[in-house]
């Protein structure tokens, strides 16, 4: 955790999707996007199992509102999955792009654990994280605000290969995280992601992920 942390002060940062050419594909992001002109997101949740990753590098799953068509801004909470020589550690986390992210204090996570993300946006410049390890019952929550204004177009389920420092980690293999429970709340009422778009990564020619989206969000390393 403590390699984790120095990482985190140092600049760890999700960031909005880099699309490639208008394509459903992005160079960071992998999972469900909705992309909507009518109603307004403000609030997506979600429940997947952390997975144990292998090889070196990191990812990471989250929940968001915003990011993709609205880059201005993200409003998000997930969980990070690290793999430095041979030893896996997992960090939970905050943000509002385009500040850092924070890491929660006490709250782990081991393998196996089933964990709800929720973000809330009370309005467009403040808002709620919060993450439940359901398998240990702990659960921490952050209250948010920001000067940069979410325009609630976006909802996603996310598998994001994050950056630090300017440039991205080395992308881990996470195996396989699925998104279930998962909806967004809209000014009509909550959608689950069947809707939403599937977007996978790609990077220097290679697809790395493989996205299904229905009721839940499955998100493949390949």
């Amino acid at each position: 955790m403590g390699d984790r942390l120095a990482r985190r002060a140092s600049g760890r940062q999700s960031k909005p999707a880099e699309r490639i050419l208008n394509t459903e594909y992005s160079e960071n992001w992998a999972g469900a996007v909705y992309d909507s002109a009518d109603g307004t997101y403000t609030a997506v949740t979600g429940t997947f199992t952390v997975p144990t990753p292998s090889g070196d590098g990191a990812a990471s799953a989250w929940v968001g509102i915003d990011g993709d068509t609205c880059s201005n801004a993200i409003l998000q909470t997930g969980v990070d999955f690290t793999v430095s020589d041979g030893d896996v550690s997992y960090d939970a986390w905050y943000e509002w792009y385009p500040d850092y992210a924070y890491d929660f204090s006490g709250i782990s996570f081991s393998a196996g654990d089933v964990v709800k993300l929720t973000v809330t946006a009370s309005s467009t410049t403040s808002g709620t994280a919060v993450i439940e390890n359901t398998t240990t019952g702990q659960t921490v929550t952050q209250d948010i605000t920001s000067s940069s204004a979410l325009c609630e177009e976006n909802a996603e389920w996310i598998v994001e290969d994050f950056e630090e420092n300017g440039s991205l980690v080395e992308f881990a293999n996470f195996g396989t995280v699925t998104f279930t429970d998962a909806y967004a709340t809209t000014s009509s009422g909550q959608v689950s992601p069947s809707g939403a778009t599937a977007i996978d990564i790609e990077q220097n020619g290679s697809v790395l992920t493989s996205v299904t989206v229905g009721d839940d969000v499955t998100i493949k390393y390949v």
